[in-house]
């Protein structure tokens, strides 16, 4: 119990000492609310329009990416096509040959 009253009265006096420099910050702000919301609200408008630009720089080394992948997926498709008709090809040339031998 008495562990309890203890945690109590530590939240208590944290939470009065919150209240209390909330206040005294009030108190010495060196601008009023107005000229703070405002310098908040441009500070805001400023990282929105930087976070913008990095989200499209991102956007576009993404993509060039995602291009440059595809371009080689298609060449390796490419090869990998290649190589299976030259097989084929090999295959019948030899097929017909041992027919002929064998005929």
């Amino acid at each position: 119990m008495s562990e309890n009253n203890n945690t109590l009265n530590t939240m208590f006096a944290f939470l009065i000492g919150g209240l209390i420099g909330a206040g005294l910050a009030l108190l010495y702000a060196p601008s009023s609310g107005e000229e703070t919301r405002k310098r908040l609200r441009e500070h805001m408008t400023q990282k929105e329009d930087e976070l913008k630009q990095h989200y499209e720089s991102t956007i576009d080394t993404v993509e060039e990416g995602m291009g440059k992948v595809k371009e080689i997926i298609e060449d390796r498709k490419n090869e990998a096509v290649a190589a299976y008709q030259a097989g084929k090809e090999a295959y019948q040339k030899e097929k017909t040959k041992h027919s002929k031998e064998t005929a």
